[in-house]
Order: C-alpha cells, then structure tokens, then sequence
C-alpha cells in the first residue's frame, strides 16, 4: 500500500493510469474510495492520483495536525511524486486544500475544478452576499439542523439508487471507524475556524493571481454550499466558469458521475490541449 512521508505522518495515496496528473481532494464524508466512478475513465487519458487527507480514510493524524496541515500535505504529496504542477480535482472540503495550493504555490497548478465547494473562500463570499440571498441559505442551514439531516445526496437518491447509497455510507464510515475514529464534526469547525484567519482565507487580492483555468460545478438542490453563493465564489475569479447539474445535491460526482465526468474530462482536455 502506497504511502508518503509528509510532515510527520504518512499520506496514502493510490495512483492509476499515464499522462499528465491530475489530483482528486475528497471531501469531508469521503476519502480515497470516493472516486471509483471517476478514476477508470480519467486515468485512459491522465496519471489520476487519489490520496486521503490526514485524519481520513488511511492517512492517520498521529501528531493531531488536523486541517491546517492539508494544504502543506498537499504539497508534500506532489514534491514526494515530483510532480512539478497537475491539475486538481476538489470535492467539497478538499476545495480549502487546492485553492489553499493555488493561493500559496499557483505556478503548479496547471486547472482546478471545485465541485460542490467555495471552501476556503466562505469569508468573501458571504460578505459578497445580499441579505436575500444569506437570509435563503440560513434558512436551508437551519432547516437542515433542526430536521437533525446531513443530506449529501439528492432526496431520492437512496430510493432510486440503493446499492449506491449503501456505498455512499460505507465510504463515510471508513472515516468514522477505520484506523483514524473521526470525529467529523470537530474537524470540520476546526477547518471552517482555520478559513476565518486571513492567512489563511482567500481574498480578493489572492483570488486576483489566479491565471489557470477554474471550473465549478454545483448541484441545483445542494444544501452544503447552496448554488447561489457558490455562483459569487465564480465571480471572484477571472475566467472562472460554473456547471450547474441538474437533480444533484451535495454530490454531483457521485450522483451523476457520467456527466460529471463528461464535464471534467473537457475541462481537462483544455488544461492540456495536446493531451487528445
């Protein structure tokens, strides 16, 4: 089993197909299993590179780094594979990893698509928000509290897809009792408070060095990062585009993986033209 050492610990990280990299960040109910419907089609045409944050999946937090680390794992995990730059796939949480790479080293990031995610940008996009549209997302939130729900997939997805739905939940309960014991729910404030620092947190002037191509892509009925504040976080980079899949929620990538991957692959194919 493959293993990097980085910054004390070590990342697992799993690697599949030839040409140039692309690097896929899970999010924070995933981990490297995650993208099983993605990998067999990227890696005909990319080096696909799948790897679980610290804390997730395989990748144990022995010193307790937590979120703060991800980012500099990130760059670890290139510098082990020497991988001068690759494009990035980011789901949800893994959004805060590869745009915190991008902010900090944009010169090895070649595209980034963030799907169903402005993490790391939370702080500039709710300030960018009309009272309408924060009033529209504190009732989806509150909602979604007091119903006592952490809906990722569409609300008939568990009916019309079962089996993938009992997937969905064994890959999150891989975190929760593998060898880490997850406690999820503490290490998602511990990353939303990390957003907060201005260290840390993208901002306007940071946003602004980004010159490689971005793709969002969002789910119509998504109640983690609603569409409407992730269209702001769109229109905070130059020559970003947005996706918006029908149907979908939380996870665009694993309820409708044929168009999720139909859209990645072009973008991909535009980050490396020459790859045909």
């Amino acid at each position: 089993m493959p293993y990097a050492p980085v910054n004390g610990i070590e990342i697992y990280y799993e690697e599949y197909g030839k040409g140039p990299p692309v690097v896929l960040a899970h999010g924070a109910g995933g981990n490297h299993l995650s993208w099983w419907q993605q990998v067999p089609d990227f890696s005909r045409h990319y080096r696909c590179i799948t790897f679980d944050h610290r804390g997730w999946g395989l990748s144990v937090d022995s010193t307790d780094g937590g979120p703060e680390m991800f980012t500099a794992d990130l760059e670890g995990l290139l510098d082990h594979l020497e991988l001068s730059e690759a494009a990035f796939v980011a789901q949800s949480m893994g959004g805060m990893t590869c745009l915190g790479l991008a902010m900090k080293t944009p010169e090895r990031v070649r595209g980034l698509v963030m799907a169903n995610t402005f993490a790391g940008m939370r702080r500039e996009v709710w300030l960018a928000a009309s009272d309408e549209m924060r009033e529209d997302a504190r009732l989806i939130w509150d909602r979604r509290r007091q119903d006592g729900i952490k809906r990722a997939l569409a609300k008939d997805f568990s009916q019309r897809h079962r089996d993938r739905a009992f997937l969905y939940k064994q890959i999150r309960i891989m975190n929760e009792e593998g060898p880490n014991r997850l406690q999820a729910d503490g290490r998602i404030q511990r990353l939303r408070a990390l957003e907060r620092v201005p260290e840390v947190s993208a901002t306007p002037d940071k946003l602004q060095t980004l010159k490689f191509p971005v793709l969002f892509i969002g789910g119509e009925h998504d109640e983690v990062m609603p569409v409407s504040l992730m269209g702001l976080a769109n229109g905070m980079i130059e020559g970003s585009r947005m996706v918006v899949v029908p149907g979908t929620a939380h996870s665009v990538y694993f309820e409708q993986p044929e168009t999720f991957n139909d859209v990645v692959l072009e973008f991909l194919a535009e980050c490396h033209p020459r790859n045909v």
